[in-house]
């Protein structure tokens, strides 16, 4: 026993008890709980219905909607964080003017709470809020931003100016790692800015990139919490998201509908995450 304890192997499993009690009893248990639920008709005395459930939920107009509004959402907004962030992290690691103020200003952001920022947002967006103020002194009318499709895009910037700061730091610290001597190599070789950015930049930025797509390509899927304060429980169509339906589905106690297509969205952000290791595994052994 005393052998056993001075093990390091038990030693970390002795650290790890906690943390994975915790986790199996509010992540793992439900999760497979859930999964349970979705092949079930009730959850109380329920029979087993197979993929009924599922059937029914592909077949209902407001899920398809809602999972619609979210495939559009990551496909538009992924994209964009990618590239602000990318180029701001460049931006920020040269001798930019004000470069530690720039800094601490994309990172805020980050520290605010959510409902401090969405009250900003609607000060600005709301049909008597900054902007149509702004934009009646020009004699523009005013929109009602939310009740319309510039929903979406309020939405969108949303996301990025709360996840944008993060992102940036992940950037900087790959930049960081970079030596400077293969810049410096490859200006007497006569390679130009674009080419040194290929061939170098993006080469060594490699696993921060795929870091940082799986981050907000997962930050893309929980952006119910901006929307829903935003607009509340039903939204603009165009805003309608995968979260406000399980949202719907919880207050109306269908929890089989609701277990369903939390299953469903799981399934399909692991199938993304299993495409990008595949693609990061056959960059790397092309690289090599």
């Amino acid at each position: 026993m005393k052998f056993w304890l001075r093990k390091d192997a038990s030693a970390a499993m002795m650290f790890l008890l906690p943390s994975g009690v915790g986790f199996a009893l509010f992540y793992l248990i439900p999760f497979v709980m859930g999964g349970f639920y979705s092949f079930m008709n009730n959850t109380l005395d329920g029979h087993f219905v197979g993929v009924n459930n599922y059937r029914e939920l592909l077949a209902s107009a407001s899920f398809r909607k809602a999972a619609s509004n979210t495939l559009y959402f990551s496909a538009v907004s992924v994209p964009l964080m990618l590239a602000l962030s990318l180029g701001l992290a460049l931006l920020l690691n040269q001798s930019t003017y004000l470069r530690k103020w720039l800094r601490t200003a994309y990172v805020m952001p980050l520290v605010v709470p959510v409902a401090s920022i969405i009250m900003i947002w609607q000060i600005l967006f709301d049909w008597n809020g900054s902007l149509n103020a702004w934009l009646s002194h020009y004699g523009i009318a005013r929109v009602d931003w939310m009740k319309t499709d510039a929903a979406r895009v309020v939405v969108i910037a949303v996301y990025l100016w709360k996840n944008l700061g993060y992102n940036v730091i992940l950037f900087l610290a790959g930049l960081q790692q970079i030596p400077k001597d293969y810049y410096e190599t490859a200006q007497i070789e006569g390679a130009g800015r674009l080419r040194q950015f290929r061939s170098i930049t993006l080469v060594y930025l490699t696993s921060t990139m795929f870091f940082v797509v799986i981050m907000s390509i997962i930050n893309s899927f929980k952006v119910f919490r901006e929307t829903y304060l935003i607009a509340g429980d039903y939204p603009h169509d165009s805003i309608y998201m995968m979260q406000h339906y399980m949202n719907n589905m919880f207050m109306s106690l269908d929890i089989q509908k609701l277990t369903a297509a939390a299953n469903l969205m799981c399934c399909c952000i692991l199938l993304v995450v299993i495409i990008l290791f595949a693609l990061e595994r056959r960059h790397r052994r092309y690289m090599e």
